[in-house]
């Protein structure tokens, strides 16, 4: 009906033409006159009638696509909508259905302010803070090939065994696995393999400030060396741990290390035989082994990548660690704080393997993790969800424990470190109700205080689920 009014609201010159060419069916003698007589204007008036009629079509489609009404059309009505897309198509371009749709704004999250001291000058470490529980801890460097076992595979977390991983949740003299793990003799290294020369500047380290970027995930972000304190600059390490990737990568945007193996107050320490495949794993290692690759450091601090270190590292060692009287410093996330939401927002992104994160969540709710009660008084962290990116440590016993502990949940099951932590925590505790860990879960925004956060250059393809 409406394509009837249509034509029935056109001149009557257009009219006249169109009649002209029905009538001509029956009547060529005269229908051959009306033609020769239109063709005059005839010509020009019917082009400009169908690139009318196909611009309507046009603009319809256009309509149609951006607005998405659901219109309730018989088949037919439905194929010809297709067929006006796909003009449209021809019309504007391939690209024009290609476009990019627009991300929702996520929520703005604003550092707020920290109580450092001005100066790192006349800082002293307090006598009574290193008043922590004492124990030692031994690493497992080397497993032995199981008797007459063709399928063993070299591992860098090692082999361990649930009844291993049961026991070293103890705070008390004990030998564990925490990553390094070498193979029998003749084997292969199991990864993360560096430069000698390397290994003795680390060796050296007292405090260590550390970070990583494998894959060419993301740019180099140098620390404000600015507002890092002379004192920092000659006793902090600063190391940035790549790959050869990343430093190709890296050389070609225009840093390249000096003599002294330096970009600005980066020192970088290339890493060969990357232990996992999976490059979120593998970043795992300079995240939680701080104490295994700074064997000689009393205290480390972590930040991933993105971030930008805008605080001197002392100051923040004194505030987080020393001013609490904490081990170990972490801020929790800044707007989930329940496992249970971590795990149903790790799978509504995609984050993991679905079925990989649903077995190491039953295995944790088996082993009596309990869902955040933010009204319970007595919930031992203000958030069961950390934010993970910025770490401040000292390298006690129980501190040292807790990493491992950690970082072997991570090897066993996912990467999704905020997965793993709320668990690891408790069971310590739990299983150490006589020997506390000193743990500082402190505001989302005095992280955002500490350091700029960019985004990542490249994402990583979370595995198929």
């Amino acid at each position: 009906m409406a394509l009837h009014r249509h034509c029935s609201e056109l001149s009557p010159e257009k009219r006249g033409i169109i009649g002209a060419v029905f009538k001509s069916l029956d009547r060529s003698k005269y229908g051959l006159r009306v033609i020769r007589r239109g063709t005059r204007i005839g010509r020009i008036s019917m082009r400009r009638f169908l690139f009318w009629m196909f611009s309507v079509a046009v603009l319809f489609s256009i309509y149609m696509a951006v607005f998405g009404f659901n219109m309730q059309f018989h088949g037919k009505v439905d194929h010809g909508i297709s067929l006006l897309r796909d003009a449209r198509e021809e019309f504007l371009g391939s690209h024009a259905s290609e476009q990019p749709k627009r991300k929702p704004h996520s929520p703005r999250f604003q550092p707020c302010e920290v109580g450092f001291l001005d100066s790192v000058n006349n800082l002293v470490e307090p006598k009574e803070y290193a008043n922590f529980t004492e124990f030692s801890i031994g690493y497992i460097d080397r497993e032995k090939k199981p008797f007459q076992n063709d399928q063993f595979k070299l591992r860098f977390g090692g082999h361990q065994t649930l009844e291993e991983r049961e026991k070293s949740f103890y705070a008390r003299n004990q030998t564990i696995h925490c990553g390094f793990v070498k193979g029998p003799e003749g084997y292969e290294s199991t990864g993360f393999d560096l430069d000698e020369k390397d290994k003795s500047y680390m060796h050296t380290c007292s405090v260590a400030v550390s970070s990583c970027i494998f894959g060419s995930s993301d740019f180099l972000r140098r620390p404000a060396s600015k507002l890092v304190s002379e004192y920092s600059k000659k006793n902090v390490c600063f190391v940035m741990f790549v790959d050869k990737q990343t430093l190709l990568k890296l050389s070609a945007d225009g840093n390249v290390p000096d003599d002294r193996g330096n970009i600005g107050l980066w020192r970088i320490v290339v890493v060969k035989n990357l232990p996992y495949k999976d490059m979120r794993k593998t970043g795992k290692v300079p995240k939680f082994l701080s104490h295994r690759l700074f064997p000689y450091s009393r205290y480390s601090i972590w930040l991933d990548s993105k971030m930008r270190l805008l605080t001197d590292p002392m100051l923040i060692i004194e505030y987080f660690l020393w001013r609490t009287r904490s081990e170990y410093a972490i801020s929790n996330h800044y707007t989930r704080h329940c496992v249970w939401e971590e795990v149903l927002q790790n799978k509504r992104l995609n984050k993991y393997n679905h079925t990989a994160i649903d077995e190491q969540f039953v295995f944790y709710q088996s082993d009596g993790l309990t869902k955040f009660d933010t009204s319970d008084p007595n919930m031992p962290l203000p958030s069961y969800v950390p934010e993970g990116s910025f770490i401040v440590r000292a390298h006690t016993p129980m501190s040292n424990l807790f990493s491992c502990l950690w970082f072997n949940e991570v090897d066993r099951f996912t990467s999704r470190d905020q997965l793993s932590f709320a668990y690891t925590f408790l069971k310590l505790k739990r299983m150490n109700p006589d020997k506390p860990f000193f743990l500082n879960m402190f505001k989302d925004c005095e992280r955002r205080a500490m350091a700029k956060l960019f985004s990542h250059r490249i994402v990583f393809t979370p595995p198929a689920s």
